[in-house]
């Protein structure tokens, strides 16, 4: 059997403390560091001391509901994130940070033909980085239908600026997760999410089979004939602080609206799409 790489151990042991319920005098001490030491803004949730577990905080749902542009044309944010890049397809070239670039036949995997990979060739991406200190929970930017689920098993690298400037290729050789979409002015794009050192666990609600970090060889492929999503459905979580990468078809977007080093909040209008 194939040996865990050091990442894979480190996030399980770490998820194994995150996952652990302690006595609530002691878990409110380490919520409550934990708010402090990463600059947590509770303004939209509940009191550190009200989660029985460091990972319940970090998956914490919204208080409220978030308002955001119901108009079809209006793409919003998945997520809280910062803008680490974002830009045109060079082909399949995209960059992970500037001078750093990948080619996203690759970051799609293998379960995908060359004919749907060829499909977002010179189209746009954006990147998304989730810090530790971010809203964790991901959602759905446009009316969307989602064609395929793909599971790539990988190692699980940090995300922020110093590896990404120093590790070629991380978001290919970390672990991830693509889901291939359709807009309802049927344009496709993929949103993949991808793995960091102490994500231990990927969530996807639509399809609680993929079971990351694990014990899981090969890629898993998983198929939906009529799932559809609505703009702004909570689709799941990162446990801890990761990356979101959108893929577009060339001409999805009329605009998009947003540049490196943009702070977003889930429910920001980021793009306008054509339609």
């Amino acid at each position: 059997m194939e040996k865990k790489h050091i990442t894979s151990a480190i996030s399980q042991t770490f998820g194994k403390f995150a996952n652990k319920e302690f006595p609530s005098w002691f878990q409110n001490i380490v919520n409550q560091s934990y708010v402090s030491l990463m600059g947590l803004d509770m303004s939209e949730f509940h009191a550190p001391s009200s989660y029985k577990s460091l990972n319940a905080l970090f998956t914490r749902h919204l208080r409220e509901p978030r308002h955001f542009s119901l108009a079809a044309e209006d793409f919003i944010s998945p997520c809280d994130s910062l803008i680490s890049e974002c830009g045109k397809l060079v082909d399949d070239y995209a960059l992970q940070i500037k001078g750093m670039r990948y080619k996203t036949d690759e970051l799609l995997g293998q379960s995908f033909t060359q004919e749907e990979k060829a499909q977002v060739h010179n189209g746009d991406f954006i990147n998304f980085y989730l810090s530790p200190k971010d809203y964790h929970r991901y959602h759905i930017p446009t009316n969307l239908k989602v064609l395929k689920a793909v599971h790539i098993p990988g190692k699980f690298y940090p995300v922020n600026f110093p590896s990404l400037k120093k590790r070629l290729n991380l978001f290919i050789e970390n672990e991830r997760v693509v889901i291939q979409c359709e807009t309802m002015q049927g344009k496709r794009f993929y949103m993949v999410l991808v793995s960091a050192l102490n994500v231990g666990v990927m969530k996807v609600a639509f399809e609680p089979r993929i079971q990351t970090n694990a014990d899981v060889h090969g890629e898993q492929v998983y198929e939906f004939k009529d799932l559809y999503l609505d703009k702004g459905e909570d689709f799941g979580c990162f446990e801890m602080g990761s990356t979101i990468v959108i893929i577009s078809e060339q001409d999805m977007f009329k605009e998009i609206l947003v540049k490196a080093g943009d702070k977003v909040k889930f429910g920001d209008t980021i793009a306008k799409l054509n339609i």
